[in-house]
């Protein structure tokens, strides 16, 4: 992908995510099969992408009810938008884009995934805790290995893997079936946010650095 591509690309990836994980209710989610919600939603990830590029573009018409994939595509086949936009003297916005939504992909979509991978075996009885404390802890963990990761301190993901195996050490000495849940969940909520951190990282070593002065041709 060429520089403008990749630019164009972390615009609306930020809108995309957005769209997704923050503005997309329970409400939404729920009703998705719904003609009037499919283009609410529509709405939100065109407003969105408007605003994230900082102009009109009628290749994001293309995006109002696609998703990643089609992120790809348009910023290969139109890069452009991003240059034409409002926002094209500041490009200092584009690695901050591509670090919010590394961080919501990496923290709330990675929720959404390990949920999806531990549906299953919801069965599992498992110790009575805080309400929604594992939600919690999950978002937290996560979004502290993206911050080791992005300060290149990733040898601090081991202190995490130690304090979470003491505190689990009970529950999974006691019942090998809920002892297995917790490493499956742990260990698949660290891949994803260990793939996503560095994705986040890779993406943001190919746009311009995360400066606030005047930028000079």
């Amino acid at each position: 992908m060429s520089a403008a591509a990749i630019h164009t690309f972390t615009a609306l990836l930020l809108a995309h995510v957005l769209a997704d994980f923050l503005f997309q209710t329970r409400w939404m989610v729920a009703h998705k099969r719904n003609p009037l919600v499919l283009v609410l939603h529509a709405a939100l990830v065109l407003g969105l992408s408007l605003a994230a590029l900082g102009g009109w573009s009628d290749w994001v018409l293309v995006l109002a009810g696609a998703h990643l994939a089609s992120l790809v595509a348009v910023a290969v086949v139109a890069p452009g938008p991003w240059q034409a936009g409002a926002w094209a003297g500041l490009p200092w916005l584009l690695p901050l884009f591509a670090l919010v939504a590394g961080l919501i992909l990496t923290t709330r979509a990675g929720g959404f995934a390990v949920g999806e991978l531990m549906a299953p075996y919801a069965e599992v009885d498992l110790p009575r805790g805080l309400e929604k404390g594992g939600l919690l802890i999950g978002l937290l963990e996560r979004g502290l290995i993206f911050l080791f990761v992005l300060a290149g301190q990733p040898s601090g993901i081991g202190f995490l893997i130690a304090a979470k195996s003491i505190l689990r050490f009970e529950t999974a000495s006691k019942d090998q079936r809920a002892g297995e849940y917790v490493i499956i969940g742990t260990l698949a909520s660290f891949g994803w946010a260990l793939a996503l951190s560095y994705a986040t990282l890779r993406l943001i070593d190919l746009l311009p650095p995360l400066e606030t002065g005047p930028v000079h041709d």
